[in-house]
């Protein structure tokens, strides 16, 4: 069996003109993203590999997010993340090692709504810092193979 969670970035703040993938985080995303990151502490085990997107709001999310965990994983930035399709999506996965039992992936809708449609057959919202964790019941080389299914979903209450 093997978690994969999926961790959509924070609120970004559109104020200052950058350019898409140098968003950074709002004030609201800054303050939702560490709640996410206490319940990963919380709810799941260790994480053994964090793949994110390298927009600047994704790396934001996730540095702050793996502040709240007693061991943050290893980080592997993924180019295919930034405007991952579903399908570009389960290439990642299934190029995970097989040894890995959970991975968490940072990054950006449509592209995670679509992949938790994709694996479990269940179409979620998932607003900014909502996450989704999903067990697979095979390898991650038979991701897109096998019925996933959705543990739990949504954004972690403040609090």
């Amino acid at each position: 069996m093997s978690t994969l969670i999926l961790l959509r970035h924070g609120k970004s703040d559109w104020s200052g003109g950058e350019p898409d993938h140098l968003r950074p985080l709002s004030r609201r995303g800054r303050r939702q993203v560490p709640l996410a990151g206490r319940w990963l502490a919380d709810n799941v085990g260790v994480i053994e590999l964090a793949v994110i997107s390298p927009a600047e709001r994704a790396r934001e999310t996730w540095r702050l997010a793996a502040a709240e965990l007693a061991v943050p994983p290893p980080v592997r930035e993924d180019d295919r993340v930034y405007a991952g399709s579903a399908r570009s999506l389960l290439g990642i996965l299934r190029e995970l090692p097989g040894e890995l039992a959970t991975v968490v992936l940072v990054g950006h809708n449509p592209g995670l709504e679509d992949l938790v449609a994709s694996l479990t057959g269940r179409s979620v919202p998932l607003p900014t810092s909502a996450l989704a964790v999903i067990d697979l019941p095979g390898p991650w080389s038979a991701a897109a193979n096998t019925a996933a299914e959705l543990r739990t979903h949504g954004r972690p209450p403040a609090g």
